[in-house]
């Protein structure tokens, strides 16, 4: 039963990898021509990473009452941005319910 189980699901993951090669390379589409940059390796190090959470308890701890509109806008920026990059650079993993469950039944059936 096992075995039938496993097969069906290798029969199901393989055949619907097919249509992702269906795809015509020659289509003159506008939206196959649009350039999108690629993701680039950049790891943050611990130095840089305690360097940017340094700058942005500076900026909290900042009187601020003092400070223009504008300038508050650019400190907000400036800690959003932050924020971004160590979350990005953070190595953090990400897994959807789908593929948590996929997971749980493979192990289930092969265990």
């Amino acid at each position: 039963m096992k075995k039938t189980i496993f097969f069906v699901l290798i029969m199901i993951f393989s055949l619907s990898a097919s249509t992702v090669f269906a795809t015509n390379k020659n289509s003159d589409r506008a939206s196959e021509k649009v350039a999108v940059p690629g993701k680039t390796e950049n790891k943050l190090s611990e130095e840089e990473i305690s360097r940017l959470t340094k700058r942005v308890e500076e900026i909290r701890d900042m009187d601020k009452t003092n400070m223009t509109v504008k300038e508050k806008r650019e400190l907000r920026k400036e800690v959003k941005a932050i924020k971004e990059n160590v979350k990005r650079d953070g190595g953090v993993i990400y897994i959807s319910a789908g593929t948590l469950i996929l997971i749980i039944i493979l192990v289930l059936l092969l265990a």
